[in-house]
């Protein structure tokens, strides 16, 4: 009988693992089986002004099974399995096995006189948004993406990108989405590239040679700033990438994620005191976005927290930060509204008025024991676009009460938004 039931246990112990084991199995299959690998290889085409793309699809089952992207400046678009398209839309279906597609992108684009997307014999400076557009896709429930940049270049040209790249092949790394494509600023030709590990960022300022790039000037304002930077916001960002040009490329600057673009010609700081460069590291920074009509808060913090690092940091004196805000604030009276499509030049001096106001408010109310850093931090816990809502929401944690720099009537064009939405 003792035997009998020793061997019935026995059994059901080996069933139990035998379907324990059976099941992490599953499970690690499961893993296995849903990723998907995308390898993205751009070609240089300098004779056309374009880069030739090559999407590579590898997948042991049918995972991907859509993508859908605009078609504006593509051309020579071929590819495995269902492929249509027209002047306005891509619509891929690929093989059950994977496969590839391919794509020619013209590069060059206007923005005004100038270009903010360049490519000739000599070099090119685009982000990779321009020649790789973004796309929707349909996936089995759970797939994710391993994603890969590689580059095919002229001789003697190398190529600077966000990303770290191992061997020649970069790895695109973003946890939050389970379908990821390269993103940012790149530039390729016979470029120069200093390199420097500040506060916890890793920069890389890169410009092709012989054009009149300021390198080692940017390294220098960073490490003055940068540490500031980190004071501020608990995780300032582990990448940053600089690249820079002179003609033809638009005489500004231009951030995205991890990296930014600044022309040759802009000043580290401006005879009014505000800085191009600080700007962008603060978008980079931030890395926040704003709802419909409320960009003034995005540009008005970037703006403001500019001349805090350069002042923070000594790089300018405190009545040089007061001739900066006044300037701005003189600036500023151009500006009908402060809610709008998006933030202009007099708005955006505008917003740096209400930010300073918000400053000193909170900071005379808790006396210096709270200041605006307490409200960019609140408003950046949370995944979700600026408005005028989640600000005043912010303050209002950090205050204690509705401050008075964000009453409606500091607010021009502002109620009539909040109304309607």
């Amino acid at each position: 009988m003792v035997s009998l039931v020793s061997r019935t246990l026995l059994l059901l112990l080996l069933g139990t693992a035998t379907l324990y084991a059976s099941s992490v199995a599953g499970l690690e299959a499961a893993t296995v089986v849903s990723r998907y690998d995308l390898d993205y290889t751009i070609t240089a085409v300098p004779s056309e002004n374009a880069v030739d793309v090559r999407l590579k699809l590898g997948q042991d089952r049918h995972l991907l099974r859509e993508m859908r992207f605009a078609a504006d400046n593509l051309s020579n678009i071929a590819g495995d399995g269902e492929l249509s398209s027209d002047d306005s839309e891509v619509v891929w279906q690929p093989p059950a096995n994977g496969g590839e597609l391919r794509w020619r992108a013209s590069v060059n684009h206007k923005r005004g006189s100038s270009y903010d997307a360049w490519l000739d014999a000599k070099w090119g400076l685009f982000r990779a948004e321009d020649v790789i557009p973004r796309a929707a896709t349909r996936t089995l429930k759970g797939a994710r993406s391993n994603t890969s940049l590689r580059f095919k270049l002229p001789a003697r040209w190398s190529v600077t990108t966000e990303y770290k790249a191992e061997k020649g092949v970069a790895h695109i790394v973003n946890p939050a989405r389970r379908f990821t494509q390269p993103s940012g600023w790149i530039v390729m030709g016979k470029l120069g590239v200093r390199r420097e590990r500040i506060a916890g960022t890793q920069v890389a300022v890169a410009a092709p040679i012989g054009e009149d790039v300021r390198r080692m000037d940017m390294l220098a304002l960073l490490n003055w700033t940068l540490p500031e930077l980190a004071r501020i916001l608990p995780s300032p960002p582990p990448r940053v990438t600089i690249v820079s040009a002179g003609r033809p490329m638009w005489r500004g600057g231009l951030s995205a994620p991890q990296s930014l673009y600044i022309h040759a010609d802009r000043p580290l700081i401006s005879e009014n005191g505000t800085s191009t460069l600080l700007h962008e590291i603060m978008h980079i920074a931030m890395g926040a976005s704003a709802e419909r009509g409320y960009d003034w808060i995005v540009e008005g913090m970037a703006e403001y927290y500019s001349l805090q690092l350069l002042a923070r940091s000594g790089t300018i004196t405190q009545p040089r930060l007061k001739e900066a805000l006044k300037s701005l604030a003189d600036w500023a009276k151009s500006a009908d509204e402060l809610c709008g499509a998006s933030s202009t030049g007099p708005r955006t001096a505008l917003a740096v008025g209400v930010m300073h106001a918000l400053d000193k408010e909170i900071d005379h109310a808790t006396r210096g024991k709270k200041n605006l850093d307490d409200v960019l931090a609140e408003l950046l816990k949370h995944d979700a676009r600026f408005n005028l809502r989640r600000l005043q929401a912010a303050a209002n944690k950090i205050l204690g009460e509705n401050p008075d720099a964000l009453h409606s009537d500091r607010l021009p064009g502002c109620s009539k938004l909040t109304n309607s939405d």
